[in-house]
């Protein structure tokens, strides 16, 4: 698709002026402003299209933030921008980033899904430091090879409006799907396939199947599976996502999405604990209770903030700009 015709189509979420879309991007680049803030800006950039929102989601990857930053890498992958596949590789990489934002660099190559990623995949596959990262190279590059058999086309849209990592497996049983995730034997991208199945399968068994996975030895699985059931928004995850945030032996990237997964929940309890660990040392987890909350708070308020950018005079009173 060329620039023009991108330029053309930069509203398909919202009408977004260029005044809006200006706003936007700086926003999100503007580090003085509260990190939830900026993650609201960076939501509504991921529904546009055209350079300004892919270049100021690129230049994000490179946030002070490493939650910032990861969620920038994930963006562009969930847009499937291949003008973002430089900047990408680019950030995978780089080791003098963290591990979170490397993972989510190669995740997103992998969902982009274009076979010119698999060489520098199967790099950083052997050579990433970061168990987290290698095994993320492995995910991508099974769902490449995935792509590839399928004739180029991805496994169909997924019911929660997400490019997932792996295609959800075809097994219909929740006990086979149990057992695959369970088993630290089977292969990433397996366990993967055997989460979103049980994902999309829904009901108490399957839940129970992807709560017990928590206790799995991979991060890299512990943190999708809270991702997932952030999703879900099932109560009856909220006690061992409530252990996860707690534990500050557990890795960050996994205590994070914990986070973000009671935010989704909004119990009482799980909002009292996010206001807990607003405070915690660690700012990948800090910052994802400030989002969580933030958002909580907005979405009570009966608010949208798409749609107030769609009134252009409710844009301008939003921010103190001067109405033409």
């Amino acid at each position: 698709m060329g620039a023009s015709e991108n330029d053309d189509n930069r509203s398909s979420a919202f009408g977004c002026s260029p005044e809006m879309e200006k706003f936007l991007c700086d926003r999100l680049g503007d580090a003085a402003q509260p990190i939830s803030e900026r993650f609201r800006a960076l939501f509504s950039l991921r529904n546009l299209k055209g350079d300004a929102p892919r270049n100021a989601l690129i230049l994000a990857t490179r946030d002070s933030s490493n939650l910032l930053a990861h969620e920038a890498a994930f963006a562009l992958g969930q847009m499937q921008d291949a003008e973002a596949i430089p900047a990408l590789i680019s950030a995978l990489n780089d080791l003098s980033l963290h591990p979170i934002v490397r993972h989510e660099a190669a995740e997103a190559l992998g969902a982009i899904g274009s076979e010119s990623n698999v060489p520098i995949l199967k790099n950083s596959l052997v050579l990433d430091p970061a168990q987290e990262v290698r095994e993320t190279c492995e995910l991508a590059l099974n769902r490449i090879e995935q792509m590839k058999g399928a004739g180029g086309n991805s496994e169909g849209t997924s019911p929660f409006m997400s490019v997932d990592p792996a295609a959800p497996a075809s097994c219909s049983s929740v006990d086979q799907l149990r057992e695959v995730l369970l088993d630290e034997e089977k292969g990433m991208y397996e366990r993967y396939a055997a989460l979103f199945a049980l994902r999309n399968h829904g009901g108490d068994e399957a839940v129970s199947a992807v709560i017990d996975s928590l206790h799995s030895k991979s991060a890299l699985l512990k943190h999708e599976v809270a991702y997932v059931l952030g999703q879900l928004q099932n109560k009856a995850a909220s006690v061992a996502l409530s252990n996860i945030l707690r534990d500050v032996r557990e890795h960050p990237m996994v205590r994070h999405e914990a986070a973000e997964a009671l935010g989704s929940i909004a119990d009482e309890q799980s909002i009292a604990l996010l206001e807990e660990f607003v405070m915690d040392p660690e700012a990948i987890v800090s910052q994802s209770c400030e989002v969580a909350l933030s958002m909580l708070e907005f979405e009570r308020s009966g608010k949208s903030f798409e749609n107030e950018l769609q009134d252009e005079k409710g844009f301008n009173m939003m921010f103190g700009l001067e109405t033409g």
